[in-house]
């Protein structure tokens, strides 16, 4: 052996040596229920995040929405309700299409 074999074999030793225990510290196989785990939680971070977008369109857009149109009905047929009991006169609504289009109209209008 000459002196620069052992210069290269010294060398090489520590750098061995700290890759195998690198090599040493990784698990030796990959076991499948590892790899179903991690896909059912993205599944399952996707389903939340999901959830969550839903929840957010529901309370921000169709819930106001929806209280504003029924409680204008409410207000309406409670008021037409209130005048035929305070005073004797009879309301009627002759296009109830139209009235409904105008309450869903001034729901919107106003949001």
């Amino acid at each position: 052996m000459s002196a620069s074999d052992s210069y290269i074999i010294q060398d090489a030793s520590p750098e061995s040596s700290y890759d195998q225990d690198e090599i040493d510290s990784l698990p030796s196989s990959i076991d499948s229920s590892d790899i179903d785990s991690e896909e059912e939680s993205d599944a399952q971070r996707e389903w939340e995040a999901s959830l969550q977008q839903l929840e957010l369109i529901l309370t921000m857009m169709i819930v106001p929405y929806a209280g504003k149109y029924f409680g204008r009905r409410f207000a309406y047929w409670s008021w037409a309700k209130y005048m035929e009991w305070m005073y004797p006169v009879e309301v009627r609504f002759t296009n109830k299409g139209a009235f409904r289009a105008a309450g869903a109209v001034e729901a919107a209008a106003t949001l």
